[in-house]
């Protein structure tokens, strides 16, 4: 049984919204969606050379160096599906998604899983409805949001977000799941070693990464009141 596991949309966003977390339970394990490589892969896209790719072969190749050197700094493990980043034209349906996800989770068996709240990029949103679909058929797990780092900042994106649960009948309550500052020097680390990643935002992008990791628990409105951790 695994204890934690972070659904990472991108071999980054993982560490981003979680890697205090994941420094302060050593043996996690890093999910990660869009993790494959296109058909074509000397396809070039517009992010991939602000990254310093030439080809999305050997841009994928470089971002699971980094995130293999980033996990190890944090004590944990990857594990990566095929499907691929949106930027390739190569993205999948919810159900497929979905399916892949059950598979994976029910051969990890969890205690408790982390998946992102769903903000600004569409890969985001997608690996949101799709794990929260998956999780319903999930036994014996916990489940929480994370916020997605270099996005949550965004004017009134939260704010919508939270509407958007409201609308859907669902109530989210803040939690605290650890990931204190005693861990902010070694996140820091693992942050940075998306060197690629980093080159394409840019160096002031990654502030909110550094912010304190803020965590949801989203569940049906009309339950009883429970106090969060």
């Amino acid at each position: 049984m695994t204890t934690l596991i972070v659904i990472s949309p991108h071999l980054d966003d993982g560490v981003f919204g979680c890697g205090r977390l994941l420094a302060g339970r050593p043996g996690g394990v890093v999910l990660t969606v869009f993790a494959g490589t296109p058909p074509d892969g000397g396809c070039s896209t517009e992010w991939d050379q602000r990254c310093g790719f030439d080809c999305a072969r050997d841009a994928m190749a470089a971002r699971r160096r980094e995130d293999d050197a980033a996990l190890t700094l944090l004590q944990a493990r990857p594990v990566r599906l095929p499907f691929c980043d949106s930027q390739y034209g190569e993205t999948p349906s919810r159900e497929d998604l979905q399916r892949a996800l059950r598979e994976a989770l029910t051969g990890l068996a969890p205690e408790a899983v982390l998946y992102p709240m769903g903000l600004f990029h569409a890969d985001h949103v997608l690996v949101h409805e799709a794990t929260r679909a998956a999780l319903s058929t999930l036994r014996g797990a916990q489940s929480w949001l994370y916020e997605d780092a270099l996005y949550r900042g965004l004017r009134g994106l939260m704010q919508q977000r939270l509407a958007d649960f409201a609308r859907d009948g669902l109530v989210a309550t803040p939690l605290r799941l650890g990931g204190d500052d005693a861990y902010a020097a070694l996140k820091r680390s693992a942050v940075h070693a998306y060197r690629s990643q980093l080159q394409g935002f840019g160096p002031t992008a990654y502030a909110d990464a550094e912010q304190a990791e803020r965590y949801w628990r989203l569940e049906p409105a009309g339950g009883s009141d429970v106090m969060a951790p």
